[in-house]
Parts: structure tokens; C-alpha cells; sequence
């Protein structure tokens, strides 16, 4: 041992033990010598008492240095632990014992190992790889100790429908199992380049120091042999036995996962969280099969640990809840009522004709039928339905048919793109996948969970080559015969109903789960501020809002436009629609309404007419400039226009019209409402709704927990309604980061209050710049800009370390520039003194000929690659493209 060449790793953690063996594979009297990394003589000397012992055990081909972090962690006077991190023998720094160690015997090891210590509890163990299997194992055969489990990328059970994972079965070929695992070191570098990022050459070559030389490999190619490939393998026996009485354990647990992991993906997290539903999951996303390297677990590991041992906090006294009706309440009583041969929903054709239609009547009859054949080819309550299909008659009456059946549905529209799409539907990991051709394909190529399902009938040959099931339109006609007399039960109003991805604007898309109850706050708060009721006609152009509309008891018409870019619809298509409907109400994202208004002139008189009968209008998704509102209302001469604020954990926040837009850029011009300006005016909360901040520290943060709505406070916008997410699925960290204030939502996003109660919006927290002497939010200054002639689109971002940043402002010219660069001297003048009035100092100006916009909205900003882009620029580099 040269533990001086092992980085990270303090001089009194390495020690060795003689320990007796009771293995079958060894003979009686054996005495073997285990290496560990043990904190226990460090804390000692510090003078330090452990609440109690984490005992660590690594897989194949690592060793103990895994979980130096947590050694380090458990150190530390604020949180004392002892950690025996242990070296299995065979492997790291232990025996090399000339025997083949199964799973069984491995198990006993660590059992003889800890008797040895006189290891008692309470003890949580924690597993990577193999070591998974192996401290679980230990767990359950030490129920008197055990105190809590974490596990991370490791397996307990292979899906008999799947294959073991690709690179294990090659490793397992004959042709190559010797030289691949033991001959040569091919095995160890293949895991260690699974680290992302890379490996630093130390923290490499610490890896591979008990590793060198095929004798000291023994153990590797032996571990790989006793993978349990099927029933007849010699271990499969121990590990179905620990997959088994999994189920059965009581204690807390904790998975944290790399799902960039090319043997232990999402499925196999997803089976262990069904063996341990009340499990505490994180997935880091963009992290992989070493995930103790990729990410930094100790923190979480010593926050899980200390929430375990803390007393909640008790929660502020909610009302109340009212009395809990399913979110397709309206849906039946229409059905049932003076208008069941009414349109329900339709779909709009490109000449600008109804492609199809449903009545209540129908809609209710093909959403029972469809739930009859669901439920018949295997949903059932808690299943993970994804759903990819577009807005329309199908995807409402598929939607509806999974909640019915308590299903969970999975959305993550197409606007994530490709790659973010594989990321969310991969981390859903849903049972089933229903879609369009062309998502059916991209599940067969990119290896998305679920067993597939097709809208349309497909002929034998396509279904064998996208591997589909069924289809919706097979399982409908199945249904139909029995779904008179299936019954579904009634709808636990906490039980988990729909998972909604964020945008990704702000970083990979987030998973956000809702239960039935919130889903129908949502129904209900939107119907109580606008004042929509059973009878109005919608057309639906912004895909969250195209699903409530059945709910709210509202006809529904989805124009001509493909919903991934909202700049696709026209006024054309905006205008069919509504005169199909005779719509009252409209619901569209600011990037369609400005594509509405560019091609206005190919409206017809029909559609002219129909649009200046809307009563009402609704823009959301991404700030909504006045000047583009006031073209809108010459569209719309009788709309009320309203651009409500919120995000997918809530939707919506606040809300404000055009009037009161107006009214709050004169007051903010006039100086006459204290708190009046800097920021995007987003109104006041809507019905049920509380809204406050939690104050800016002076480096940007926001770390305090007393909430204020005092006018002028800078913070983070807290909110709290019935209509809130439940959690971010499987995303524990930020979950607990958001509902870290007891009671409320943090939003991430960066506001104050005027005198008058209205919110102002002034950027993310994500994007504050801390410059040497302000600590600035980007919005304001933004609309400043904005204002210029010849500016379409402003970015205020910082470049430099936190806490002495260059203010950067970025600006896409009307028209645009040729080439992304430094802006002109007079260009760089006038965006500085916008800035400046807008109490900003800005250091440079950059131009681009067009913004990085999120796909979904096409509207916000990618500040965080805005400003790589310019400190490369403001560096000397080619500027290419942001």
C-alpha cells in the first residue's frame, strides 16, 4: 500500500484486518486479510462521536478509493460518521485468495468481515456496482443494525424480457472474458473512461494501483464469471433471493443514479424503486456508470442522513381543501346532458375545413371504450403511459382514457428535441409508449422504455419492424364490447396522475409530477380567473392549455400548426379555427402570436370576422411584449387580452391584461408607485394563489426563509397554490432545494412587488450577474434595450468569475447583422446608454445575427450559452455561432 499516491485519501483511513472466514469457499480455520478504508482512528483523534457507521462496498473492477468523499464527509465536526469503506477480497488492496468467490460467498465475506469489527448499529450501507447486490445482502441479513440503505448504478433482477447489458455479455464471451478481465487491464480502462468528465491521470492511476499485473486481476475476470445470466447460473439463486426480500425492507432508502450508464440504465433504477417504492431518488443527469466520480454524493448522501435523524418541519396551516372533483368531471355531464351532440373537440385540416370531430357523446363513449382496452392489454393504476402524440381528437381522448384508469401520463413534447426528448423519456421510464409513426420510430432507434403502442392501425410488417403491440384504434374496438360494464374506481385525488416536463430552457428538462387533486386546482384556478365556463369555445394554439379544455368543459379546436414551433401558426389557421367553433376564446404562445400577426395578410373575411369575436385571450409561456399585444388587439378589437405568468410546477402564478400592462409602464415611467419598474410587470396572483420573495444576498443568492411581499425587495419568487406540483420526479435534490421554505414553491425565477401588489419579473436566479460593485438581474435592462430602433432581442449576461463579472449585453438587430461579433461603435453607444439609464453598466456589446431560443416557446433566451459564447468571444476567439 502507497496511500501517498492515492489523491484524496487522508494517511490514518488505510488499515488491514485478519479476519476468520465461515465462506463455503473456504476451507474451516481460514484467515483472510481485508484492506479498508476506515475513518474510525481520524475521528478518534478529533475527539469526534459518529452518529453511527456507513459501511461502503464497491463493484467491479473499483476498489474503496470509490468512496473517499464520503470518508472525507463523515470527518468533518458537523456531521461525524464513521466510514468503513471496504476492499472485497480479491479485489483493491485485499487477499488474493486463489478461490472463485460467488455471490453468496461474497455476502458472507462482508458479514465476517463486520463480526470482526464488531460493527454494530446503526449502520447504513452503501453499494455501487456488484457491491449493490453485496451490501444489500449484508442489509438484510443484519436487520438489528440496519439503519438505511443508499444504493447507486446497480442492479437486483435482469428483466426476462431484455438482454443483459451489451457490454457485460462481451465481457462475458469466451473470446474475450480472459484477456478482456484478467489478461489484460481492457476491463478497467473500458469502466474508468465511463467517468464523465474524464478521469484526471492521478485519480486514474489510483484506480488502477491494486490492479497491475494479471495476477492482481483474478478477481475482476471472477466477478464478471459470476454474473447470474439465467436460472441455471450458480448465483442466480442468492441474488432472486436478495431481489426477493428486497420488498420487504423497512429502512430509509436513497438511490442516487447516473442514467448516462451503458449497463446499469433507468431500467434497472426503475425496478428497484419498484422493490422500494418509499425510496428517495435522484438522478444526475449527464452522469454515468460512476456516478460517485461524475458527481459529488457526499453532500446529498450527509443531507439525506441528517433530514433521516431531523424531526419535519412542521408545515403552515393550509385551508381546508374543497371538495375534490376528477379533472373529467364536465366530461361525463356533458355527455350526458342537452349538449352531447354538441362538437367537443376538433382538428383543423390546412384548407382550413375541420379534419375531425368528436361530440361529448362520443368523446365520453371512445374514452371508456379506449380505457376498456387499456386496461385489458395491462394499465393499470400507477402505470407510466408516455404519450406522443400531437394535440388533437386522439391525444385528448388517450389522455383522458389513462387517467380514467389511474394511469400516470408522460408528457414531453417534441419541442424538447431529439436529444432532450431521449433524456425525459428514458428518465420517465414508462411502462408504455403510445405515439405517431415517426415517435414510434425514434423509440425503436434510440432504445425508449415501454411496450409501444401505434394510433393508427399499422400493416404486420411496419409493427414487426417498430416492435408496436397494438394500436389505439385495435384496443378501442377491443374495448367497446365491455366497457359498459367495466368498472373503473374512483380516483384517488393524491395518487400520482400526470408528469409534465419543464421546457429545458434553463438545463435538461425536469420531470414534474402531479396528482389528480392538483391537476383539477389547475382546472379550477384557471376557470375562476378568466372566468371560463362549460359552453366556451377555445382555440387551443399553446399545447398545455390544449388538454384542459375538455376539463373545463370548453369545445376545443386545435388549429392548422405543428405544435413543436409555435411560429408555424398563421392567422390564417388562427382565424379557420375559430370560425369553426364560433370561438370565444383563444389560447397561443407569443412566438405564435407574432407569426400571427407577420401573416396577417392572407387572412379572408371569415376569419377576420371570427377573430373579432374572441372574447378573451391568453398568451403564456415567455414575457409577451406590449407593442406585439397592441397589433394583436387590432386582430382582436373585442378580446381581453391577458398574458399570464407561470411555469410547469404552476400554472398559472399571476396574471395581468393589456390595460394593466399599460398602466404599470406609466406609473413605472411617472415614479408614482414606490417599486414600480425594472422588470417585466406579470400582475397580481390568480385565484388561490400566494406570491412572495425570498431577499438577494449581495453574491445573488437567495439563502434566507422569511418571505416578503414588501415593495422594491429583489428575491426569489416563492409561490404557493393548490394547483402547485406534487415533486420533481426522481430529482430529489431539487425538489428539496424548491420546497426548502415550508409551505412554498421556489421558482427559481427573480422578481419584487411595487406598492400596488404587482409582481415584477426581473430574470432567473440562474442569470444574475454579480458585477464588482451591483448585483444585477437581466430583464430590465433587457427591455431597455429592447426600446432601441433597430433592436429586436437583448441579453444581459456576465462573463468573468462570480462576484467581479463584465456585464455583457447581446443584441439580434432588425435588420440582422451578417455575422456574430463585436457590435459597431454606434451600436455598442446606443445599447451602453439604454443600459445606463436603466441603471446597468454595460462593458461590451455583442451582436448576433439571431438569438439562442428554447424550441418549445421560441422565445426564451439561452443566457448560459449566450455567455460561453461571449466570454470566448471578449477572449479573442472566432466568434462563430452562439
Amino acid at each position: 500500500m502507497v496511500a501517498a499516491g492515492w489523491p484524496g485519501v487522508h494517511p490514518e483511513w488505510p488499515r488491514e484486518v485478519d479476519v476468520p472466514s465461515t465462506s463455503a469457499a473456504d476451507g474451516p480455520g481460514t484467515v483472510r486479510r481485508w484492506h479498508l478504508l476506515d475513518n474510525s482512528a481520524q475521528l478518534q483523534r478529533l475527539g469526534l462521536e459518529p452518529a453511527g457507521t456507513l459501511l461502503c462496498v464497491h463493484g467491479n473492477p473499483t476498489w474503496s478509493y470509490l468512496w473517499r468523499t464520503l470518508l472525507a464527509a463523515g470527518s468533518n465536526p458537523a456531521h461525524p460518521w464513521r466510514v468503513v469503506a471496504v476492499d472485497q477480497l480479491d479485489m483493491g488492496f485485499s487477499e488474493r485468495t486463489g478461490t472463485f468467490r460467488r455471490l453468496a460467498d461474497r455476502i458472507n465475506d462482508l458479514g465476517d468481515l463486520t463480526d470482526a469489527l464488531g460493527l454494530s448499529g446503526p449502520v447504513v450501507t452503501v453499494g455501487h456496482d456488484w457491491g449493490g447486490v453485496i451490501s444489500l445482502g449484508w442489509a438484510l441479513a443484519h436487520p438489528d443494525d440496519l439503519a438505511g440503505v443508499v444504493l447507486t448504478n446497480t442492479a437486483v433482477h435482469q428483466p426476462p424480457e431484455s438482454d443483459i447489458p451489451a457490454a457485460l455479455r462481451l465481457a462475458l464471451h469466451p473470446a474475450v472474458h480472459g484477456w478482456g478481465t484478467t489478461t489484460s487491464d481492457a476491463f478497467l480502462r473500458v469502466t474508468h473512461a465511463l467517468a464523465h468528465p474524464p478521469l484526471s491521470p492521478d485519480i486514474r492511476d489510483a484506480y488502477m494501483a491494486p490492479y497491475r499485473g494479471a495476477d492482481r486481476r483474478a478477481g475482476v475476470g471472477n466477478f464478471v464469471a459470476d454474473i447470474p445470466v439465467d436460472a441455471g447460473h450458480p448465483s442466480f439463486a442468492a441474488l432472486s433471493g436478495v431481489a426477493e426480500r428486497l420488498r420487504g425492507l423497512e429502512v430509509p432508502a436513497l438511490m442516487l443514479w447516473g442514467p448516462r450508464d451503458p449497463i446499469f440504465s433507468d431500467k434497472y433504477l426503475k425496478d428497484l424503486a419498484g422493490r422500494l417504492p418509499n425510496a428517495t431518488i435522484h438522478r444526475f443527469e449527464g452522469a454515468g456508470h460512476l456516478v460517485a466520480e461524475d458527481r459529488d454524493i457526499a453532500t446529498p448522501v450527509f443531507q439525506w442522513l441528517a433530514d433521516q435523524g431531523t424531526p419535519a418541519l412542521p408545515e403552515p396551516a393550509a385551508p381546508e381543501p374543497v371538495a375534490f372533483t376528477p379533472l373529467w368531471d364536465q366530461l361525463g355531464k356533458l355527455a350526458a346532458g342537452p349538449a352531447a351532440t354538441g362538437t367537443a373537440v376538433a382538428e383543423m385540416a390546412a384548407d382550413g375545413t375541420v379534419d375531425r370531430s368528436l361530440s361529448w357523446q362520443d368523446l365520453e363513449r371512445n374514452i371508456l371504450d379506449l380505457a376498456a382496452g387499456l386496461h385489458d392489454a395491462g394499465v393499470e393504476r400507477g402505470s407510466r403511459v408516455s404519450l406522443m402524440v400531437p394535440p388533437g381528437v386522439d391525444l385528448t381522448v388517450t389522455l383522458y382514457a389513462c387517467l380514467r384508469l389511474g394511469a400516470v401520463v408522460v408528457v414531453a413534447d417534441a419541442g424538447l428535441g431529439t436529444k432532450g426528448m431521449s433524456r425525459a423519456v428514458k428518465g420517465a421510464t414508462a411502462d408504455f409508449l403510445i405515439g405517431i409513426d415517426k415517435a414510434l420510430a425514434a423509440a425503436s432507434v434510440l432504445g425508449w422504455p415501454g411496450r409501444r403502442i401505434s394510433v393508427q392501425d399499422l400493416p404486420a410488417a411496419r409493427r414487426r419492424l417498430l416492435g408496436v403491440e397494438t394500436s389505439l384504434q385495435a384496443l378501442a374496438r377491443a374495448g367497446a364490447p365491455a366497457s359498459a360494464t367495466h368498472v373503473i374506481g374512483a380516483a384517488d385525488p393524491d395518487a400520482p396522475a400526470a408528469v409534465l416536463f419543464t421546457s429545458g430552457s434553463t438545463g435538461p428538462a425536469k420531470g414534474v409530477l402531479y396528482t389528480h387533486r392538483q391537476l383539477a386546482a389547475m382546472r379550477d384556478t384557471v376557470a375562476g380567473t378568466f372566468g371560463i365556463r362549460p359552453g366556451a369555445r377555445l382555440v387551443a394554439g399553446f399545447a398545455p392549455f390544449a388538454l384542459l379544455g375538455p376539463a373545463l368543459g370548453a369545445v376545443s379546436v386545435t388549429p392548422d400548426m405543428d405544435v413543436t414551433a409555435p411560429r408555424t401558426l398563421t392567422a390564417r389557421a388562427l382565424g379557420d379555427a375559430a370560425a369553426a367553433i364560433g370561438a370565444t376564446v383563444v389560447f397561443a404562445s407569443p412566438a405564435a402570436l407574432r407569426n400571427v400577426i407577420d401573416t396577417e395578410t392572407g387572412m379572408g373575411g371569415s376569419s377576420r370576422e371570427a377573430l373579432a369575436r374572441i372574447g378573451l385571450l391568453l398568451s403564456a409561456g415567455a414575457p409577451v411584449p406590449e407593442p406585439l399585444l397592441a397589433q394583436v388587439q387590432r386582430l382582436l378589437p373585442l378580446a381581453s387580452l391577458h398574458t399570464p405568468y407561470g411555469m410547469t410546477e404552476a400554472l398559472p402564478v399571476t396574471d395581468i391584461s393589456l390595460g394593466q400592462i399599460r398602466q404599470a409602464a406609466a406609473d413605472a415611467a411617472a415614479g408614482t408607485v414606490a417599486g414600480a419598474g425594472n422588470g417585466v410587470c406579470v400582475g397580481w396572483p390568480v385565484q388561490g394563489a400566494r406570491v412572495a420573495v425570498i431577499p438577494l444576498a449581495a453574491d445573488g443568492s437567495a439563502p434566507g426563509s422569511g418571505p416578503s411581499t414588501a415593495p422594491g425587495v429583489t428575491g426569489e419568487i416563492l409561490v404557493s397554490a393548490p394547483h402547485v406540483k406534487e415533486a420533481y420526479d426522481r430529482l430529489w435534490l431539487v425538489q428539496r432545494g424548491s420546497v426548502s421554505v415550508p409551505g412554498w414553491h421556489r421558482t427559481g425565477d427573480v422578481g419584487h412587488f411595487d406598492a400596488a401588489g404587482r409582481l415584477w419579473v426581473e430574470g432567473r436566479l440562474a442569470h444574475i450577474v454579480t458585477a464588482p460593485d451591483a448585483t444585477v438581474t437581466p430583464v430590465g435592462a433587457e427591455q431597455a434595450i429592447e426600446r432601441l430602433p433597430g433592436i429586436r432581442l437583448a441579453a444581459i449576461t456576465g462573463v468573468g468569475p462570480a462576484g467581479t463579472q463584465a456585464v455583457v449585453a447581446v443584441v439580434e438587430t432588425l435588420p440582422p447583422v451578417r455575422k456574430a461579433g463585436p457590435a459597431t461603435p454606434e451600436l455598442a453607444g446606443r445599447v451602453r446608454g439604454a443600459a445606463r439609464d436603466a441603471g446597468v453598466d454595460v462593458a461590451a456589446v455583442l451582436a448576433v445575427p439571431a438569438q439562442p431560443t428554447d424550441i418549445r416557446h421560441n422565445a426564451k433566451i439561452d443566457r448560459t450559452r449566450l455567455a460561453r459564447w461571449a466570454e470566448r468571444v471578449l477572449a479573442g476567439g472566432r466568434p462563430g455561432k452562439p
